[in-house]
């Protein structure tokens, strides 16, 4: 399956064409100017249009512009149809209820998610994956997921479900109804999948909750019995499911707000510390035992020591009264609760402390605006656990059709956490590739979505020299890459049989990330050192994973061999491991050829060229040291081993050939580049050296009968001498050796033979002669 395959499995009709750009619903009213406009993200949205009954179809993606800072109405803060939920008497109409019977039965959490699923958290510290953004000391995943809840919720407070006004009741955009009042399924779409390429689901949440709830009883003549079935959902409920948040602690967060914040709808999110106005008005008593209250109010503290002391936007001074009088009671609060009565002095030195420390800017000029949780990591840890919410709980590789609507609110916690689009972009992406690789890296169109993304992370990075901005970006892309090449540089062992397909996914990504990461390091080196870097081509960094998996492959093929051999009841001889490597190496070359060069070569034309390159160097390396290890200069399982190399490198040479035809030179160069096997010179070289000492082998036997011969011509016993059979039987093991050796045998090579043994039996029978001319001589005279 291509990268940009789409699958629309659920929508019927036509599905429109991928726009260029994504969208996301667009932000209310904004405070400040936006510095990227015109991006993919920037479309208009008017949601003035629509009465509250309709859906809303809203752009595709949430517009990544600032959050607003203004009041909002009821129209301008609602992204999507929200359902109205019931209220109980203890809660204003500030706050809607979520503890009523009826949300209690819709809401069940065993009915929607399966116990067996995974943990919500922000990373697996066990995973290939490295989580790019440090850690936070002191704080797990369920902390942070639960501040970022608060935080979220406080955002969102005005909104449609969460408070402020009265939930929207709305007919749902999955169901029609027909004449006679039966609902009936209708085509929906979110923009936000549709540009990232991802299906829509069979059913969305908020249906699949409606589903799991009994109707409730309805007349014949009721008014009702002739609509469209109401449902109450809203998007608060949606996040708290997602989020894993309790009704108790969403129901304790609700009435808190209500009435610290009574009458102040319009106060915006970035000017509230959330923590502290959560520790003045929370009281032991609304917790299950002192036990709970202890450890929520330890996670409140522990959130403003990593906010305003380890991890602030605005450095601070070790010497500042404030920071010390924090740091020294949150420490008391350790093994005892803080009391935070009206009348405590340390409360009220602990509320001073933090309001100072929050409410500083830069330059020392007054402000309004808070900074508790806008520096980093601690702003990036809340984003990602809101961005991580978006995907289904029940089926992790798919993304919820509400996406619109959720990237719509999380999008107001931008101010208080100091998020801006660039940030955003890269954040999304990294969540997007995070559930990629944890869900088994099974679904491709998550990959997609993390490309589509990644393309807008390059024009941001083009534009954006913000240095916490690149070292987020830096972060992330290097531990994506990291991750990619670890599997890229040993692809034969990670994609294999059906997984191979993968790499046409994955690649572009992979490339597109390095792309963007060379960029912005080579950018910075020239600040720098003042000249000019070149990044990495994708040419040569596929280049690389080529060599470095063919190499892997190959040291891997080499173990196995020697292995079984030193299993095996008779050691095999170093030739036949030699022999069973050549014909493995021609294998793996084929299968190169076969299933990952066509995949390679969108990237690297002669992806196979460089394959079978590299296998010939691996192989040729092996065969030199075999040739410089043997001890006699040839043999037939030499000869043997010399010839199935010759094999193999016609092979290598002609998937060169081959996969350079469409070069401008045909391949020549890749072929230069072959260092060749010289099988015919090799062994015209070592059958030379093979004669020269099976003759001085002979000219060694002559020698010694010369020295010790004690034969007498004139022996009737002993007609002829003893070391005249052993240079006949010496000169007789040469010949027959000779022919023996499974090559080719010229004119030339035998009269060299030839030559060699006529010289020394010549000087052999002259020797012999010159004993029986002597006449009667001693066999010592004889030898001498």
């Amino acid at each position: 399956m291509g990268l940009h395959a789409r699958r629309y499995d659920s929508a019927t009709g036509t599905v429109p064409p991928l726009s260029p750009t994504i969208f996301i619903p667009p932000p209310q009213l904004l405070h400040h100017h936006d510095p990227y406009p015109n991006s993919l993200f920037d479309q208009s949205y008017n949601a003035g249009s629509h009465n509250r009954h309709e859906s809303l179809p809203g752009p595709s993606f949430l517009p990544l512009s600032p959050p607003p800072t203004t009041v909002h109405s009821r129209r301008d803060s609602y992204p999507g149809p929200f359902p109205s939920p019931t209220f109980t008497e203890s809660d204003s109409l500030l706050l809607p209820s979520t503890s009523s019977p009826s949300i209690n039965h819709y809401y069940h959490r065993e009915l929607y998610y399966p116990t067996s699923k995974r943990r919500l958290c922000l990373y697996d510290k066990d995973s290939n994956l490295a989580w790019p953004f440090g850690e936070l000391e002191g704080l797990d995943h369920d902390d942070i997921r639960e501040t970022a809840y608060e935080i979220f919720f406080t955002a969102c407070r005005s909104s449609p479900g969460f408070g402020g006004q009265s939930p929207i009741t709305f007919y749902s955009k999955h169901d029609a109804c027909n004449g006679d009042g039966r609902s009936l399924p209708v085509s929906q779409t979110s923009r936000v999948k549709q540009a990232l390429g991802l299906r829509m689901l069979r059913s969305s949440l908020s249906r699949r909750i409606m589903v799991s709830a009994p109707a409730s009883p309805v007349t014949e003549r009721s008014p009702r019995s002739q609509a469209v079935p109401r449902r109450t959902v809203t998007m608060a409920e949606v996040m708290r499911l997602q989020m894993g948040v309790s009704e108790q602690s969403d129901s304790r967060l609700r009435k808190t707000l209500m009435r610290t914040l009574v009458g102040q709808l319009g106060r915006q999110a970035e000017t509230i510390i959330l923590p502290l106005e959560l520790l003045r008005h929370l009281k032991p008593s609304e917790f299950n035992d002192s036990h709970e209250y202890h450890l929520w109010q330890k996670r409140q503290l522990k959130f403003l020591e990593v906010g305003l002391l380890l991890h602030p936007s605005i450095p601070i001074q070790k010497t500042n009264t404030f920071a010390m009088n924090l740091k020294e009671i949150i420490r008391s609060a350790e093994f005892k609760p803080l009391d935070t009565g009206k009348n405590s002095d340390t409360m009220r030195t602990f509320s001073n402390s933090v309001a100072s420390l929050s409410m500083r800017s830069p330059d020392d000029t007054p402000t309004n605006v808070c900074h508790w949780a806008n520096g980093y990591p601690v702003n990036i840890h809340l984003y990602i656990s809101l961005l991580q919410s978006i995907f289904d709980l029940r089926d992790e590789t798919s993304v919820l059709d509400e996406v619109d609507e959720q990237l719509g609110l999380i999008k107001k916690t931008w101010s208080t956490l100091g998020i801006n689009r660039p940030i955003h972009n890269v954040c999304f992406t990294w969540v997007m590739f995070q559930q990629y690789v944890e869900t088994g890296q099974i679904e491709p169109d998550l990959l997609c979505a993390s490309h589509t993304l990644l393309n807008e992370v390059a024009n941001d990075a083009k534009k954006e020299r913000e240095s916490l901005y690149i070292e987020i970006l830096k972060s992330v892309l290097s531990s994506l890459q990291e991750w990619a090449d670890k599997r890229f540089l040993n692809y034969h062992e990670y994609f294999q049989g059906g997984d191979i397909g993968q790499i046409e996914n994955l690649l572009p990504v992979v490339l597109l990330a390095s792309k963007i990461l060379g960029d912005v390091t080579n950018s910075e080196e020239r600040q720098e050192k003042g000249e000019k870097t070149r990044a990495n081509s994708s040419e040569g960094r596929i280049d690389d994973y080529i060599c470095s998996s063919l190499k892997n492959a190959f040291e891997k093929m080499m173990e196995a061999a020697n292995a079984k051999s030193a299993e095996s009841e008779t050691k095999k001889e170093i030739g036949e491991v030699m022999l069973q490597l050549a014909q493995e190496t021609e294998y793996l070359a084929l299968k190169e050829r076969q299933n990952y060069s066509p995949i390679l070569k969108k990237w690297n034309t002669i992806a196979g060229a460089v394959a079978a390159l590299t296998l010939n160097n691996c192989y040729g390396h092996l065969l030199k040291q075999y040739l410089s290890e043997m001890t006699t200069s040839i043999t037939v399982e030499v000869v043997l081993v010399l010839q199935r190399a010759k094999i193999l490198e016609d092979v290598l040479v002609q998937m060169v050939v081959e996969d350079s035809a469409d070069c401008e030179d045909g391949g020549k160069t890749v072929v230069r580049e072959m260092v060749p096997f010289e099988v015919e010179s090799t062994i015209m070289i070592r059958i030379r050296k093979w004669i020269d000492e099976s003759l001085h082998k002979g000219k060694e036997c002559l020698q010694r009968a010369k020295e010790s011969e004690a034969w007498n011509p004139k022996s009737k016993s002993e007609p002829y001498a003893k070391s005249a059979v052993e240079l006949m039987n010496l000169a007789k093991k040469i010949v027959q050796e000779f022919f023996q050796i499974p090559i080719p045998i010229t004119e030339v090579l035998v009269q060299e033979l030839a030559d060699g043994l006529q010289k020394i039996f010549r000087e052999y029978t002259m020797f012999v002669a010159a004993c029986g001319a002597t006449g009667i001589q001693s066999s010592t005279s004889c030898g001498r």
